[in-house]
């Protein structure tokens, strides 16, 4: 920790600030695992003394590093680096959950928790324009990255459509790809909502984090030629998703 923080070189005669110096050489420090997930950073009065900078300037370096979720303060305890984001496009970019995290160098991982057929009615029946009496083929799974759980996803499609995937190992395989490969047919168009709840008890053991936490809900309609084939609810851990959007005029 001494080594990293020592490292620190803060200039005085040019015109960036010197919060914003300090916070991205600190950003750097994590990125590159210098400063690991829990590291103790030094009381600010220390920073002041080592890094020969007011007060003000620590505290607002760190908390915008707070604010983007990089730190994180416990009172009485001090501040301390938080558990690395894992940056998604999932609301840019349509790709399977295995091509986003393979492209970024990560090791994802799949658990089906249940693959079975279950009767309407059901809000996917309304989102799929199915009959409410139509049975639905329901496929639910944890996806994460490095050990870690990221999403809790929930997925319905019409049963009597999508009947043969209840032979497929989603553990291994895409749903995407395989409804690609056994019917020809493939996803080209989502359309997503999102917003912010609170996880319940079985969503949370799931995911590894408290009841009640906050987390990121997400529900996708996924069309084929205008069609709409699979319904889905993504729930989110807050603390270690992060979503970029570009946006271009």
């Amino acid at each position: 920790m001494e080594n990293c923080i020592s490292s620190i070189s803060l200039d005085k005669s040019i015109p960036i600030p010197l919060y914003y110096q300090l916070k991205k050489q600190l950003l750097s420090l994590i990125k590159d695992s210098k400063l690991v997930e829990g590291e103790l950073l030094p009381p600010e009065n220390d920073l002041c003394e080592i890094l020969n900078v007011s007060r003000p300037t620590i505290r607002q370096a760190f908390s915008e590093l707070v604010n983007e979720g990089y730190l994180t303060r416990h009172k009485g305890k001090g501040t301390f680096v938080s558990r690395p984001k894992v940056e998604d496009r999932f609301f840019s970019k349509l790709q399977t959950f295995q091509e986003e995290m393979a492209e970024r160098g990560l090791s994802p991982s799949t658990l089906v928790v249940t693959l079975k057929k279950i009767k309407g009615p059901h809000e996917a029946n309304e989102k799929l324009s199915i009959p409410l009496s139509e049975p639905l083929l329901y496929l639910s799974r944890v996806r994460s990255v490095n050990a870690t759980p990221l999403v809790y996803v929930e997925t319905f499609l019409p049963y009597r459509t999508f009947e043969k995937l209840m032979a497929i190992d989603f553990s291994t395989n895409s749903l995407y790809d395989s409804i690609e490969k056994i019917y020809r047919m493939r996803v080209n168009k989502v359309r997503r909502e999102f917003m912010a709840v609170n996880a319940h008890q079985r969503e949370a053991e799931l995911l590894g984090i408290a009841a009640k936490k906050a987390i990121n809900l997400v529900k996708t309609v996924a069309f084929s030629d205008n069609s709409p084939v699979e319904f889905s609810i993504a729930r989110y851990r807050g603390d270690v998703n992060l979503f970029s959007v570009e946006l271009f005029r």
